[in-house]
């Protein structure tokens, strides 16, 4: 389907609004968006909540007569990529798919706004084809774009930066000058590069390696690391100088560890970048923590709970005072738990304060304090000022030592509500944790009123996930009473649309323990840890291999994945 100049170029807002998918006040809401923020009208409804994404697709395809195309499960060919050229494909946001099986002349170009006329002649020209325009999520693009094309930018501009310092002759006393000056340098586009590309590809890190003979890229997604670019070892005194810049560190320290931090922005979302860099023999690796602005305050629907489990979290947190914990390992999602709950409670007659180390989302209502050891302000510091500012609900980033323990405890028995994280392996042995801490049994039974332990495990991908009956041995391993009963679970298989992993994105598995009056009884005599989940699971709680077991059994995710938990808590199978 051929789009000629001579026809009138159809606007998406007008479409919508004939339609009537939004009303025209809708529409000058959303252009008044637009030219504030910029980007597609299209993307800016459905920003604003005026529409879903299924309805936008299909007035749009019904309207122009069009069709979409779900760009993440094409595998798309590098031949077919190379015949557009890239500043074409940044500027219109329009990527080649392939030719019509029909017509050969004819080349199917996936586009944010497939009724952008000059698009679809500039395309055609550059390619010697006629364009048949297709419809895909702006989203969409720009990780195919990053996914497609930013490999090789990156390679092209480290390929640049190679050649230039050969033909200059440079050496690294010369560099190290240099670097101060890097502004220019094609190193600044292969670190944009880098960060781009994992948050487009969803990683949580960013790790820059370097290994004996290169440099070596890997993103962590869900959870798994995967490597994604290996570049020269030549260039990593420049990479690791850029991060330096931009993450306000000592450009000329190379022996000491450094943190330091980016704000970023990628597709008009704010990205907070955390920065380690550590020395070693190889040279200096780097690793960067990846964290969207609104990606921590998630609705409490979003975090995976189910309805019981709601329930009990929502019983947890109108405690008017007292103390919630959080616990799990790094990277099990409890900073996310913590602002989600956060969110929750900020409401205009409550006075809420956060001591963190480093605050890791700004939410509107809330004051949060940053630790800075060097300034003497330690988290028993800030916590000591702020139980002078009359606050309501005290949030601590982490219990580390005895001290902080001590004065969250007093505050909790003081009447406040004290909301903090502890890195331990199950709820009941977070109140040993705090009891080994220097803190009374019967302080820490009166001061608790819930402890949540909590993981992820990785989705399976719903396009490409497959059902098997499950063994005996498996049976037993996931609760079932019933041996003769068919258990249907499912197995990671891979497909375009998850990378070839068999998952995409992860769910929060979860152990509530409420602190209930026998509960607290068992705790101030200083029971052990199997004591007080056993008294526990009497009242209703579900360990984390139950809840696991739970996801198993509805088919979101493996056995493979529950098996992880499970050798993580200790529990026997």
């Amino acid at each position: 389907m051929r789009i000629t100049s001579g026809r009138k170029k159809i606007r998406v807002g007008d479409l919508l609004v004939e339609a009537g998918a939004i009303t025209e006040d809708e529409l000058q809401e959303a252009l008044a968006y637009q030219k504030e923020n910029g980007g597609r009208i299209g993307n800016v409804i459905m920003q604003l909540g005026l529409i879903s994404q299924d309805l936008l697709v299909t007035v749009l395809t019904t309207q122009m007569g069009i069709d979409f195309i779900e760009l993440k499960a094409c595998k798309l060919d590098d031949d077919i990529l190379k015949l557009v050229p890239e500043n074409l494909v940044n500027k219109y946001k329009a990527i080649p798919i392939g030719y019509d099986e029909m017509n050969p002349n004819v080349l199917r170009v996936a586009m944010a706004d497939p009724m952008d006329l000059n698009a679809v002649d500039d395309i055609g020209i550059a390619t010697n084809t006629q364009v048949e325009p297709l419809l895909a999520m702006e989203d969409d693009l720009n990780e195919a774009i990053g996914k497609y094309y930013g490999n090789a930018q990156a390679m092209e501009a480290a390929e640049q930066y190679r050649k230039e310092r050969e033909a200059d002759g440079i050496t690294e006393t010369e560099e190290e000058a240099l670097n101060e000056d890097i502004e220019n340098s094609p190193i600044v586009l292969l670190v944009k590069q880098i960060i781009e590309g994992g948050v487009r590809q969803r990683a949580s890190d960013i790790h820059i390696e370097p290994l004996e003979m290169s440099v070596r890229v890997r993103y962590r997604i869900d959870g798994a690391l995967k490597q994604v670019m290996t570049y020269d070892y030549s260039l990593l005194s420049a990479i690791s100088a850029r991060i330096k810049i931009i993450g306000g560190m000592d450009i000329a320290e190379k022996r000491k560890p450094q943190d330091g931090r980016i704000t970023i922005m990628v597709d008009r979302r704010e990205y907070d970048v955390r920065v380690s860099m550590l020395p070693t023999v190889y040279g200096e690796k780097t690793v960067m923590r990846l964290t969207s602005k609104d990606g921590l305050t998630k609705p409490k629907s979003a975090l995976g709970f189910g309805p019981e489990e709601l329930k009990v979290f929502d019983g947890i947190l109108s405690n008017p005072h007292g103390i919630i914990l959080v616990t799990g390992p790094t990277g099990s999602g409890k900073s996310t738990t913590l602002y989600t709950s956060l969110s929750e409670l900020n409401t205009e007659d409550v006075n809420i304060i956060t001591v963190e180390d480093p605050v890791e989302a700004n939410i509107d209502g809330i004051n949060q304090v940053q630790v800075n050891v060097k300034a003497d302000m330690t988290f028993a510091a800030a916590l000591r000022s702020i139980l002078r500012q009359d606050p309501d609900i005290i949030m601590i980033g982490e219990i580390r030592d005895g001290e902080t323990a001590s004065i969250a405890v007093q505050a909790a028995i003081t009447g406040h509500l004290v909301v903090s994280t502890l890195h331990t392996n199950s709820a009941a042995s977070t109140v040993t944790r705090i009891i080994d801490m220097g803190i009374e049994p019967y302080v820490a039974g009166d001061a608790l009123v819930g402890v949540i332990a909590q993981r992820l495990v990785r989705r399976l991908c719903g396009s490409c996930k497959q059902a098997r009956l499950a063994d005996d041995d498996e049976k037993v391993i996931l609760g079932v009473k019933d041996m003769d009963e068919d258990v249907i679970v499912y197995e990671p298989a891979g497909c375009t649309l998850c990378g070839e992993t068999g998952y995409s994105g992860r769910i929060g598995v979860y152990e509530m323990m409420p602190v209930s009056k026998s509960l607290q009884a068992v705790i101030a005599k200083g029971s052990t840890a199997d004591v007080i989940e056993k008294q526990a699971l009497s009242e209703g709680m579900l360990t984390l291999k139950m809840g696991a077991a739970k996801h198993v059994l509805n088919g979101i995710t493996s056995l493979s994945e529950m098996k992880k938990i499970t050798y993580e808590t200790g529990d026997e199978y």
